[in-house]
């Protein structure tokens, strides 16, 4: 089973690595783009990445990931030129097609779900399997072809530019933050400047660091077991706060972080690129005060329920 789920991911890689050639393969064909030969290096070393990472020595990839991150430094990567989208067409089959067009959207999630749950193949795989499936699903339903889908993939994909590459990246900050002990050094540099055993103040600490350490990665996950192992345990759970509430409504004050800044491309970069947005800060100034009033929420539950 174990050898079926990798080779299930090595193929969903590869598939994702093959979406990411076509976006560097139209990028070099695009002659209006003046940094075309950047922008398709960008995408084409990103796509070797996910089709042959697992063949490639760690330090080959590394370098990979610092020259893709010079490409977008140096301003090498640009959207370009994208074939738009035929609004007529795209009117009628939305008219044709009514409500229905929510049917792979929700096919995606709920078999994705019932995969992850009532089988062994893990929520990864369920994922891809049921991605494929509802592409599937939305072809047949638009009544497009495989030149359509290929078309809009990678428009799709070189509209979202080089924020697409960031929720990767700060995964593996998450990785390597854990490993080289920032949690304890964070923890020991902490307890210097403020005393252990006051509830209220523990639980400030360690609510306003997951958010503040969550805008700084733009990943939550990451921010949870950086500031858990040096805030959380130490000056929460230690001082006699329930595991369970403390982790549930510490990684939720992480996502309070997670409104506020460009770092989390999923929720603030993405849709910006997406709808073509004036405002680059347009999604984060929305959600400001709505992040403030969720952390201090945060902070009154965890210290009414957690102890």
């Amino acid at each position: 089973m174990v050898t079926l789920i990798n080779n299930l991911l090595l193929a969903f890689y590869i598939l994702i690595g093959l979406f990411f050639l076509a976006a560097a393969i139209e990028s070099w064909r695009d002659q209006t783009n003046q940094v075309r030969w950047g922008t398709g290096l960008f995408w084409f070393l990103f796509a070797v990445l996910f089709c042959l990472g697992q063949w490639l020595p760690s330090e080959v990839s590394g370098g990979l990931i610092i020259f893709i991150a010079l490409l977008s430094l140096f301003k090498q990567v640009r959207v370009g030129h994208i074939k738009e989208l035929n609004e007529k067409v795209a009117a009628d089959t939305v008219k044709r097609i009514g409500n229905w067009i929510f049917l792979p959207s929700i096919l995606l999630a709920i078999l994705a779900l019932a995969i992850a749950q009532y089988t062994n193949l893990g929520g990864q795989v369920g994922i891809g399997i049921a991605a494929i499936v509802s592409l599937i699903v939305a072809m047949i339903l638009t009544k497009s072809d495989v030149k359509t889908a290929y078309e809009d993939s990678q428009r799709m994909v070189r509209s979202v530019g080089s924020a697409g590459i960031l929720p990767q990246l700060l995964a593996t900050l998450g990785v390597v933050f854990t490993a080289s002990g920032v949690g304890e050094t964070t923890a020991k540099a902490i307890s210097g400047l403020f005393p252990i055993g006051n509830h209220l103040l523990g639980v400030c600490l360690y609510c306003v660091a997951m958010a503040i350490f969550t805008a700084i990665m733009g990943n939550a996950f990451a921010a949870f077991a950086v500031i858990t192992a040096g805030i959380g345990i130490p000056f929460v759970v230690a001082q006699g706060g329930s595991p369970v509430v403390v982790a549930a409504l510490g990684m939720t004050s992480g996502y309070c972080g997670t409104l506020v800044t460009p770092m989390a491309a999923n929720f603030n970069t993405l849709p910006v690129a997406l709808m073509e947005m004036k405002d680059q800060l347009g999604v984060i100034k929305q959600q400001l005060p709505i992040a403030i009033s969720m952390l201090i929420i945060q902070i009154i539950l965890m210290y009414f329920l957690a102890f």
